[in-house]
């Protein structure tokens, strides 16, 4: 089956929603095996849970937020950037977050995360760079923020948010995948600045 124009973003959404509602609904020992865990990256050197742990969710709101905001960023970061050019920012961003993720809560080898948010934020980022100027609407706020002004927000928000509130909300991992998103994206896009600027 072939997804035009966003196969990799409609591929993900999909993968994100069997394996987190498999684990929801039907076997949560599946979401401990898989769920980004310190100790288990250092003690049983389980690299992949960084990858893995991005196609699990909490709850069924957490899912429903993350794929949402994927549908509406992606398939746009991915038309732009090619799927290849995609695939780069999205597990680039979820590569970040992991390292950053697990530097910041090392001493803690019970810590537990999971989620899609870093490699979403990565898109949502490399979509603000491409239309600086595009309304986002947040939640229920009916006023579009401009693009670039919400981004430069998310990122000072989640920096200052970390380790706050008991660490509940992986702000650090939301912080790494969205500047990862911006780097990556510049990086194949560098004369996206000169439209930002221009």
């Amino acid at each position: 089956m072939e997804f035009p124009g966003a196969p990799a973003t409609y591929a993900i959404i999909i993968a994100n929603l069997i394996a987190s509602i498999y684990g929801l609904s039907f076997d949560r020992g599946f979401v401990g095996s898989f769920a980004f865990n310190v100790g288990a990256l250092v003690n049983a050197k389980q690299h992949y849970r960084i990858f893995t742990s991005s196609f699990l969710h909490g709850d069924y709101f957490h899912l429903l937020f993350n794929m949402m905001t994927l549908l509406f960023f992606g398939p746009v970061v991915e038309r732009l950037l090619g799927t290849d050019g995609f695939l780069v920012v999205y597990f680039g961003a979820v590569l970040a977050s992991g390292i950053v993720s697990f530097y910041v809560n090392r001493a803690n080898l019970a810590y537990t995360s999971l989620g899609a948010s870093d490699g979403v934020s990565g898109v949502v980022l490399s979509f603000c760079l491409f239309f600086p100027l595009a309304p986002i609407y947040f939640m229920f706020v009916p006023i579009g923020i401009p693009a670039i002004i919400y981004g430069a927000f998310y990122i000072l928000i989640s920096a200052n948010m970390i380790g706050r509130f008991g660490g509940r909300v992986a702000h650090e991992a939301h912080l790494a995948g969205a500047i990862a998103g911006v780097l990556l994206t510049i990086a194949m896009r560098p004369q996206i600045l000169a439209q930002i600027f221009s």
